[in-house]
């Protein structure tokens, strides 16, 4: 059985949008060469510079929490090996917009080199920024979601005034290399959220510098 039907079959994959995004983006093209024999396998892998492609299933978890939609401008922080960009930009169709941003030049080369191998890039679809994702990207903002795949001690703020009004945002938070929890940000009005947490997680930290 392939990882895809193993998450659809254990219920992690749900959303035909995103399902169809997983089977047409292969894991493998944005995975070391020394790794390509476990695109298959549900687990953090290395991409160098002490930074992971993250464990699929989590992945999916984040994914059906903010339930991209064509269309939709989205902000994708920690973007990495640059895989999620890629899901979220075959999610948006070409009248969608990703932004992705990285803060290590290195891994940003690595996930642009992964996501024009998609011709993502070329179309304009998705736009590779290296910088500071802890500021978010405010001459972009206002975004329908924004996908946070680093851990942050809470939500900053910034990134929450960057959302729409009904927009959604997933972020890991918690102590760095602790157990972390997933959360889940509605925006309801400027001010108000509808705050929702999911316990259990592990990811590499949102750094403010």
């Amino acid at each position: 059985m392939t990882l895809i039907n193993s998450l659809i079959q254990n219920g992690y994959l749900k959303t035909p949008e995103i399902i169809e995004a997983f089977k047409k983006i292969n894991r493998k093209d944005f995975l070391l060469p020394e790794h390509i024999n476990e695109t298959e396998v549900d687990e953090a892998l290395p991409i160098g510079y002490k930074q992971t492609i993250s464990q699929p299933s989590t992945v999916v978890f984040m994914l059906e929490l903010l339930q991209p939609k064509i269309g939709d401008k989205i902000l994708d922080i920690g973007s990495g090996s640059g895989w999620t960009t890629a899901l979220l930009a075959e999610i948006v169709g070409n009248q969608g917009k990703v932004y992705s941003i990285e803060r290590i030049p290195e891994i940003k080369n690595f996930g642009e080199q992964n996501i024009s191998k998609y011709n993502f890039i070329k179309t304009r679809r998705v736009e590779t920024i290296c910088g500071n994702g802890y500021e978010g990207l405010s001459k972009h903002a206002p975004f329908n979601k924004i996908l946070v795949s680093a851990s942050a001690p809470k939500a900053p703020p910034q990134l929450l005034a960057q959302l729409k009004i009904k927009g959604k945002m997933v972020i890991p938070v918690g102590e760095q290399y602790k157990s972390q929890e997933i959360v889940l940000y509605t925006k309801i009005s400027k001010n108000n959220f509808k705050i929702e947490h999911f316990p259990g997680f592990v990811f590499v930290p949102l750094l403010a510098h």
